[in-house]
């Protein structure tokens, strides 16, 4: 029941030290304010590696034909190794591999055209699955299909910023043509990519097509596989594995660590989450230590607010006020205070957190600083908890007090 007379009683007591009441409430506050953008800047800095990998998956491994470094068999140091169709076939068989595709760069030509329009972009040639990889988002059209593989056909799939330099009058692509090294190929796809720019500055062909017009042969360059259900410590494994298939095919050492060379994004994304995970922790631990002198603070100050009313406790008593009455004024004078501070603090963390995020720059490897709700959520149950306990102590010591003692007390 609400107690209106106890209520002011509290407020009172609080406006007749309002600069003592102040400096402790601001240490509160100022506690909850250091979590709070302690907190968001480490989810900022979170956000901002999150869209570094945007571009790409998250869950693949790239592996990337080298030069051996060792002699191994009677062969000598210094061989190049050429991945052939042999070697992708051989890996996409691989346990858990969800899609998995080709990569390689068409370096005879990088220029695209488009009637009077030309530009120098990047060429790649792949298989439809890469779009897995690159985590590309279809605008426009389709992306490389089976059929073009099997077919052979001249397709072409290009990037947002290729349509955008090739096509300046906003006519639709899809079904046009583009010249590359005098072939005509014909546009099936606009792709956008929430990675950089420099992923759109890119077209995408049929392998099958640029073994055959560029006279590769059945070379390609790159492998790239990704994984279901597959954590750091077995995609490891499977790197291992890789290497020994790969060894045997080629023959050179497995312990060649310039024989291939094997991007491992799961590896290295479950590294930057654990770490994340930590910086969270480190936060948390130096925000409830700055908290947690605050609410020494509070608690050292109902310990005077409690000996400087000793004699008026004692009097309570001595009218028939029980222990619980004693205990709930102290508690609720204490829990008033850290709220409200803790609260004044919350608010100006989160305000601080939105014109940051407002008017910040984008910056490489941060993002949106932020906070989310549950955090919030915690942190204000954590002031509750926080007074209730920094007023325990002193209201148990007032509940104790003897009125004849406290009577007797100068």
């Amino acid at each position: 029941m609400f107690d209106i007379d106890k209520w002011q009683e509290i407020f009172n007591t609080i406006s007749k030290n309002k600069l003592r009441t102040l400096l402790t409430g601001f240490s509160v506050a100022w506690g909850i304010f250091m979590l709070v953008v302690l907190l968001g800047s480490g989810y900022g800095l979170e956000n901002g590696v999150k869209r570094e990998f945007e571009g790409d998956a998250v869950n693949y491994l790239s592996i990337n034909s080298g030069t051996t470094s060792k002699a191994f068999k009677g062969m000598k140091a210094g061989r190049q190794i050429q991945f052939k169709n042999d070697d992708y076939d051989l890996l996409k068989t691989l346990n858990k591999v969800s899609h998995s595709s080709t990569r390689t760069r068409i370096w005879q030509s990088n220029s695209v055209s488009y009637g009077p329009e030309y530009g120098t972009f990047d060429i790649f040639a792949i298989l439809p699955d890469y779009k897995f990889v690159e985590a590309t988002q279809i605008i426009k059209g389709r992306f490389l299909n089976q059929k073009d593989i099997d077919d052979f056909r001249k397709s072409i799939v290009i990037g947002r910023l290729v349509y955008e330099a090739l096509f300046k009058s906003g006519e639709d692509a899809i079904g046009k043509y583009v010249k590359i090294s005098g072939m005509m190929f014909k546009v099936v796809g606009v792709f956008n990519d929430p990675g950089s720019d420099r992923d759109l500055l890119r077209a995408y062909i049929p392998i099958s097509t640029a073994q055959r017009v560029f006279n590769m042969g059945n070379n390609i360059n790159t492998v790239q596989l990704n994984f279901e259900g597959v954590g750091a410590a077995e995609s490891e494994r499977i790197v291992e594995e890789i290497k020994e298939k790969l060894a045997k095919q080629h023959k050179f050492d497995p312990e060649d660590q310039r024989a291939v060379f094997i991007w491992n994004s799961i590896e290295n994304y479950e590294k930057f989450m654990n770490l994340f995970a930590g910086i969270r922790l480190f936060i948390w631990i130096i925000g409830a230590g700055t908290i947690i002198s605050g609410i020494v603070g509070v608690s050292n100050i109902m310990m005077i607010v409690v000996k400087e009313r000793t004699k008026e406790i004692g009097i309570r008593k001595a009218l028939g006020a029980t222990p619980f009455s004693i205990v709930s004024l102290i508690l609720q004078e204490s829990v008033l205070i850290t709220a409200l501070a803790g609260y004044i603090g919350l608010v100006l963390g989160v305000g601080l957190l939105e014109l940051v995020s407002d008017f910040l720059p984008s910056l490489d490897y941060f993002a949106n600083p932020e906070i989310n709700m549950n955090v919030a959520l915690i942190a204000t149950g954590l002031l509750v908890v926080s007074g209730a306990i920094a007023g325990y102590v002193p209201a148990r010591k007032a509940a104790s007090v003897k009125p004849v003692i406290a009577l007797r007390d100068e």
